[in-house]
């Protein structure tokens, strides 16, 4: 998975396909759990666009999108996003919320 900037999520963003921006930190446990799990899904959907980025160095995307807590999964089609998730839960889970169509 790409490490990506702010400048290449805005991009995907902009691009209207379906994207996945997921976001960590490298002391988090859970988020250690969630990379293994984003990286099995990046390669089960290669039609999503996926990328990564360490939440410390993106102090903006924090605050634009209210992030809680990591890991979070910013999910964006069309344009706009239109999923935050925080519980990953398993990579069934997320193999569904990417690979389905938006409503």
């Amino acid at each position: 998975m790409e490490e990506w900037s702010k400048e290449q999520w805005e991009t995907a963003v902009q691009s209207r396909d379906k994207t996945a921006f997921y976001l960590y930190t490298p002391m988090c446990g859970t988020c250690a759990v969630a990379s293994k799990m984003m990286n099995i899904i990046e390669q089960l959907l290669p039609e999503v666009k996926i990328g990564k980025a360490n939440i410390n160095f993106l102090e903006q995307i924090a605050f634009d999108f209210q992030i809680e807590s990591v890991p979070c999964l910013l999910v964006s089609d069309g344009g706009e996003v239109i999923e935050k998730i925080y519980a990953f839960q398993s990579v069934p889970f997320l193999y569904e919320l990417l690979k389905k169509p938006i409503d």
